[in-house]
């Protein structure tokens, strides 16, 4: 999609710090972060939000799910714990529509959020 953000994060046609890459998937440094450590993991292929997601989607959403606890280790984040986060919608905050998790760390992370 020509007009998704985290699209043209995955052609290169927009720069972003990347974390961790791989064929399915794509992370990243959030440039507004909420906690310490904030990146942001996407799939390569456009997908608006969880709820659009089938039962097709599982590897995918399997894939991401694993590359966040990658990311998570690259970052130093499990002796002390780590927040997986994904938004659907609007009143969830979800600003970006391409799926995306969110792995926030480095602090202690208030319980409940939003």
């Amino acid at each position: 999609m020509n007009d998704c953000l985290f699209c043209r994060i995955v052609t290169g046609d927009i720069p972003a710090k990347v974390v961790y890459q791989d064929d399915e998937t794509i992370a990243f440094d959030d440039i507004n972060p909420q906690a310490p450590t904030h990146v942001l993991v996407i799939p390569r292929g456009h997908v608006a939000s969880v709820e659009a997601c089938g039962e097709d989607h599982g590897q995918m959403l399997g894939s991401i799910l694993f590359a966040c606890a990658k990311v998570a280790r690259l970052k130093g984040l499990p002796e002390r714990g780590y927040r997986i986060v994904t938004n659907t919608g609007p009143d969830a905050g979800q600003s970006v529509f391409h799926l995306h998790f969110h792995v926030l760390g480095g602090r202690q992370l208030g319980w409940p959020p939003g």
